[in-house]
C-alpha cells in the first residue's frame, strides 16, 4: 500500500472513534429517571398483619380448590375404573356365554353327525344284508335252473342218441352185406345194375320228396296269409256292426 492509502484509512478509523464518543457522550447527557420509595399515605395506618392473613386466606383458598378439584378428578378417575371394570366383566360374560352356545351348538353337530354316521351305517349293514340274501336266492335259482337245463340237456342228448341209434339201426337193416366174393362177372354186373337202380330209385324219391315239401310250405304260407286277411276284413266288419245301429252312428 502507499502512504496516501495509509493515511486515509487512518483518517477513517480516527472519524470513527471520534463518532463513537459523541454518542457516548450524548448518552450521558440524557437526564435519568429518579427511583424513590411508595409513599404512605398520611392518616392511615398499614395493618399487615391482616394484608399476611388475607394472603394465607387467598392462599388456603387456592390450595382448597386444587386439593378439591384433585380429588373430584381422582373420583372421575375411580369412576371410569369402575366402569371400565363392569365393561371388561360384562363382556367377558357375554363371551363367555358366546362360547357355551358355539361348544352346545358343536356339540349338537357332533351328535347329529354321529347319529347320521349310525343311521348310515345301519341302512349300509341292512342293504348289504338285502343284497347277499338276494345273491344267496339268485344263485339258489342259477342252481336250480342249472340243475333243470342238465336234466333237459341229458334228456336231449338221450333223445338224440336215441334217433342216431335208430337210424343206424335202420341203416344197418336196409344196408345189406353185398357177399360179392363168389359172383362171377356177369352176376356182378348184374350185381351193379341193380344197386345203380336202387340209387336211382331212392335220389327220386328225394327229390319227389323235397318239392312236395315245398309245395306244402307252399301252401301252408298261402293259407296262413288268407286266413289273417279274412281275420282283419272280420274284425273291421265287427267294428262298422258296432258302431252303427238302425242306419244311424251313434
Amino acid at each position: 500500500m502507499s502512504d496516501e492509502e495509509v493515511e486515509q484509512v487512518e483518517e477513517e478509523y480516527e472519524e470513527e472513534e471520534e463518532a463513537q464518543e459523541e454518542e457516548e457522550v450524548q448518552e450521558e447527557e440524557k437526564p435519568r429517571p429518579k427511583l424513590t420509595a411508595p409513599k404512605i399515605p398520611e392518616g392511615e395506618k398499614v395493618d399487615f398483619d391482616d394484608i399476611q392473613k388475607k394472603r394465607q386466606n387467598k392462599d388456603l383458598m387456592e390450595l382448597q380448590a386444587l386439593i378439591d378439584s384433585h380429588f373430584e378428578a381422582r373420583k372421575k378417575e375411580e369412576e371410569e375404573l369402575v366402569a371400565l371394570k363392569e365393561r371388561i366383566e360384562k363382556r367377558r360374560a357375554e363371551r363367555a356365554e358366546q362360547q357355551r352356545i358355539r361348544a352346545e351348538k358343536e356339540r349338537e353337530r357332533q351328535n347329529r353327525l354321529a347319529e347320521e354316521k349310525a343311521r348310515r351305517e345301519e341302512e349300509d349293514a341292512k342293504r348289504r344284508a338285502e343284497d347277499d340274501l338276494k345273491k344267496k336266492k339268485a344263485l339258489s335259482s342259477m342252481g336250480a335252473n342249472y340243475s333243470s337245463y342238465l336234466a333237459k340237456a341229458d334228456q336231449k342228448r338221450g333223445k338224440k342218441q336215441t334217433a342216431r341209434e335208430m337210424k343206424k339201426k335202420i341203416l344197418a337193416e336196409r344196408r345189406k352185406p353185398l357177399n360179392i366174393d363168389h359172383l362171377s362177372d356177369d352176376k356182378l354186373r348184374d350185381k351193379a345194375k341193380e344197386l345203380w337202380d336202387t340209387l336211382y330209385q331212392l335220389e327220386t324219391d328225394k327229390f319227389e320228396f323235397g318239392e312236395k315239401l315245398k309245395r306244402q310250405k307252399y301252401d301252408i304260407t298261402t293259407l296262413r296269409s288268407r286266413i289273417d286277411q279274412a281275420q282283419k276284413h272280420s274284425k273291421k266288419a265287427g267294428a262298422t256292426a258296432k258302431g252303427k245301429v238302425g242306419g244311424r252312428w251313434k
